[in-house]
């Protein structure tokens, strides 16, 4: 791997852990008093693990944009790849903001369908760019389809 490889490796690691970040900031204000608040079902998991699953999926997508950033932007499928990742992540930061920091359940589920569609599009375009890049996002899709669905029973207990 060449120092240029070495970088972009570390940017996209960061960018994606900082996409985390902000999310964070509009969640954990949220969380101990309106989060806790609501009527929420069975399969909730705890919030101990909602930390290290993001922090991991969010390492998981970093290493993903960087095989296909890898490619070169230049190539054949390559920049429209990398542009609908970038689309994902702000709608992943924009879900936090509407959920958490708007704290609007009937919001979060539009965003979150939203992202969902942009994740799936996006694995499919890493897939033919990088099957290792596209494999390493297929994480993501499963957890957001859990919180999507965890969204959704959140919304009609407490609607």
């Amino acid at each position: 791997m060449s120092w240029i490889d070495i970088v972009k490796l570390i940017v996209s690691i960061v960018a994606c852990e900082g996409a985390g970040g902000i999310g964070a900031i509009f969640t954990t204000p949220a969380i101990p008093i309106w989060y806790k608040g609501l009527k929420k079902p069975a399969f909730t998991p705890s919030n101990s693990v909602f930390g290290p699953i993001w922090i991991t999926l969010y390492l998981l997508m970093g290493i993903a944009v960087f095989f296909v950033w890898r490619e070169g932007l230049g190539q054949e499928g390559v920049t429209v790849a990398f542009i609908v990742f970038w689309v994902q992540l702000v709608l992943n930061i924009l879900w936090s903001v509407i959920f958490f920091g708007l704290k609007s359940l009937l919001g979060g589920m539009v965003v979150i369908l939203l992202l969902w569609i942009a994740i799936l599009v996006n694995i499919i375009l890493f897939f033919g760019v990088s099957p290792i890049a596209g494999g390493l996002l297929i994480p993501y899709i499963i957890w957001v389809s859990i919180a999507a669905n965890l969204n959704v029973q959140v919304w009609k207990l407490n609607r």
